[in-house]
C-alpha cells in the first residue's frame, strides 16, 4: 500500500488517486535563464523516479513538468545579452535537455512552455477580476489575498507573520500588501501580449495554475517541486486556482529537501553553486543520480567530494558483481516446475525477499535511500556464490543467478541506475582527474597488456609483473583469466 508525505497535512497518507489506477502529475519545472544547477537536478531526478515508481506499480501516469519561459530573470538576461527573451530561453531549454537526457531523466508527457498558455491565463484571470478575488490597477492586476479565507494552508503561516514580511517592500497601488501580481503592464523592452487590461505579461504563479489546468484539469491528483516554493509559488497557485475553479486544486503536495555543499545551503551569494555541466565534468552521471537518491527526498542532502566518492564506489562493487554474474552464465527464465536445491534455493528466497523488500521501502514514501540498501544486499547475497563451485553444481544455480539479474534490471528501470554493461561502466565512466590522475586511454592499456602476454609467454615472469604494476599505478587492474586477461580500471 503505498502511502506519501503530503505537506498540505503534514503526514503520510495511504495514495488514493482520485480516479482508480489513473495518476495525473504535475512537477514545476525550470526558469530558463541559466544553466541548471545540483539543486535543479535533485528535484528533477526525485520526480523521475516518483513517475518510474508509479510505472511500476501499475499506475496510468499522466505526467506534466513545465518550462518558464517568461520571466523577469530571463527578460533581465535576454536585455543584457541583446537578444529576445524568447531567444534565450530557447537556448536554456536545450541546455535542460541536453544536463538531464546525462542524468538519465525521461521526458515528461507534456513538457509545456509558459507562452504557450497565455489565452488559458488570461481567462483565469479575467474570471478572478469577475469574482472579485483580483483587482486592475494601471494595467496591472493583482490577487486579492483576504477573498481566499485559507490563505497560508500549506505552508501554515500565519497572516500576521505573512504581513510582516510583506511590509518590507511596499506597493501602494495594492490594497492589501500580501496581494501578487497575476498581469503586469508591459515596460519598454519587454515581451507583451494584449489582454483586456493593456499589454503586458503575467506574473510567475499564474503560469502554472493555467498550465496544469490546461493538461490536468482543475484539480489533480500530485504537485510536486522543491522545498522553496512552498512559499510563495504553491501557495499563491492554490489560492488563484481554488478561487477560479470553486474546487480543491491539488489533492497530495510532494516537495523535495535542500542540496548543502559541505554542510552549507547552497547559495550563489556563498559561491558554493555547482552547475550540472560543472558536477558532470568530474564525476559520471550515474554517480551523480546515486548519490542524489541516497538520501530520503524530503531531507536535506549534502554535496561533498566525499559523498561522490562513495557513490562512485557503491557503483564499482555493483558492476563488480554483475561483471561476475554476467560471466556465470544464464538460461532462460525460470518456470514453476524449476527446481531449486540448497545455496541455489536459498538465493531464490532472497531474490523473492528482495522484490518485497524494494516494494515494501518504496511504498514508504518513495524510500530511495531504503531501496539502495536493499540492491546492496542481493549482492552481498550473490556475490557469496559467484565463485563457490560448489554451488554451481547444485540444481537451479544458473536459474537463481538469472533472477537475480533480472531483479537488478527491474529495479535499475525504476530508479533509473544499475543499466549499464559492466565492461562499459570500468572503461567509459568519467573519472575526476583531481582524484586519480591522467588515466591510459584503452589502446595504450590493450598495448600493455599485449606485451604481457608476450612477456608471459616466454617465462619472462619479471618483465610481465613490472606491467602489472605499471598499470596498477595508474589507476588499471588487471584480471588473469582462462580465456584471456581483462581490465579495469580501479
Amino acid at each position: 500500500m503505498l502511502k506519501l508525505y503530503n505537506t498540505m497535512t503534514g503526514k503520510k497518507e495511504v495514495f488514493e488517486p482520485l480516479e482508480p489506477g489513473k495518476v495525473k502529475m504535475y512537477v514545476c519545472g525550470v526558469t530558463v535563464y541559466d544553466d541548471c544547477h545540483i539543486g535543479h537536478a535533485r528535484s528533477t531526478v526525485v520526480f523521475d523516479v516518483v513517475r518510474r515508481y508509479l510505472d511500476y506499480a501499475g499506475y496510468d501516469v499522466k505526467f506534466v513538468r513545465n518550462f518558464t519561459d517568461v520571466d523577469d530573470k530571463i527578460i533581465n538576461r535576454a536585455n543584457k545579452e541583446g537578444i529576445s527573451s524568447q531567444d534565450l530561453a530557447e537556448r536554456y531549454i536545450v541546455e535542460f535537455y541536453r544536463d538531464m537526457d546525462r542524468l538519465g531523466i525521461k521526458r515528461a508527457d507534456v513538457e509545456p512552455k509558459a507562452t504557450e498558455h497565455i489565452d488559458k491565463m488570461l481567462e483565469i484571470i479575467d474570471g478572478l477580476v469577475k469574482n472579485g478575488s483580483a483587482y486592475a490597477v494601471d494595467g496591472d492586476v493583482y490577487f486579492k489575498v483576504s477573498s481566499f479565507a485559507d490563505y497560508g494552508k500549506l505552508s501554515r503561516r500565519n497572516m500576521d507573520e505573512l504581513l510582516a514580511g510583506a511590509r518590507v517592500e511596499v506597493d501602494e497601488r495594492k490594497k492589501d500588501p500580501l496581494d501578487f501580481a497575476l498581469w503586469k503592464a508591459s515596460k519598454p523592452g519587454e515581451p507583451a501580449w494584449d489582454s483586456p487590461w493593456g499589454p503586458g505579461r503575467p506574473g510567475w504563479h499564474i503560469e502554472c495554475s493555467a498550465m496544469s489546468f490546461c493538461h490536468l484539469g482543475e484539480t489533480f491528483d500530485i504537485h510536486g517541486g522543491g522545498r522553496d516554493l512552498v512559499f510563495p509559488h504553491h501557495e499563491n497557485e492554490i489560492a488563484q486556482s481554488e478561487c477560479y475553479s470553486g474546487k480543491r486544486f491539488v489533492k497530495y503536495w510532494m516537495h523535495n529537501g535542500f542540496v548543502n555543499i559541505d554542510s552549507e545551503k547552497m547559495s550563489k551569494s556563498l559561491g558554493n553553486f555547482f552547475s550540472i555541466k560543472e558536477v558532470l565534468k568530474h564525476y559520471d552521471a550515474e554517480v551523480v543520480r546515486l548519490f542524489l537518491l541516497s538520501t530520503h527526498y524530503r531531507s536535506p542532502i549534502d554535496y561533498s567530494d566525499k559523498n561522490l566518492r562513495d557513490s562512485k564506489s557503491g557503483l564499482d562493487r555493483f558492476y563488480t558483481m554483475m561483471e561476475g554474474l554476467k560471466r556465470f552464465g544464464a538460461v532462460d527464465s525460470p518456470t514453476e516446475q524449476t527446481f531449486f536445491e540448497g545455496e541455489a534455493a536459498e538465493l531464490k528466497k532472497a531474490v523473492d525477499t528482495f522484490h518485497a523488500n524494494f516494494r515494501e521501502v518504496m511504498d514508504d514514501d518513495f524510500n530511495t535511500a531504503g531501496a539502495l540498501g536493499c540492491v546492496f544486499e542481493l549482492v552481498r547475497e550473490v556475490n557469496r556464490y559467484l565463485h563457490d563451485e560448489e554451488f554451481r553444481d547444485q540444481a537451479g544455480a544458473e536459474a537463481a543467478m538469472t533472477l537475480a539479474g533480472k531483479a537488478f534490471a527491474d529495479v535499475g528501470a525504476v530508479l533509473g541506475i544499475f543499466l549499464r554493461d559492466p565492461a562499459e561502466w570500468f572503461k567509459s565512466r568519467a573519472i575526476s582527474t583531481d582524484e586519480q590522475g591522467d588515466l591510459p586511454n584503452e589502446e595504450t592499456i590493450l598495448r600493455l597488456i599485449d606485451l604481457r602476454v608476450r612477456a608471459r609467454q616466454g617465462r619472462d615472469w619479471a618483465e610481465a609483473d613490472r606491467i602489472r604494476k605499471e598499470l596498477d599505478a595508474v589507476g588499471v587492474v588487471l584480471e588473469d583469466r582462462p580465456d584471456g586477461t581483462i581490465w579495469k580500471y580501479k
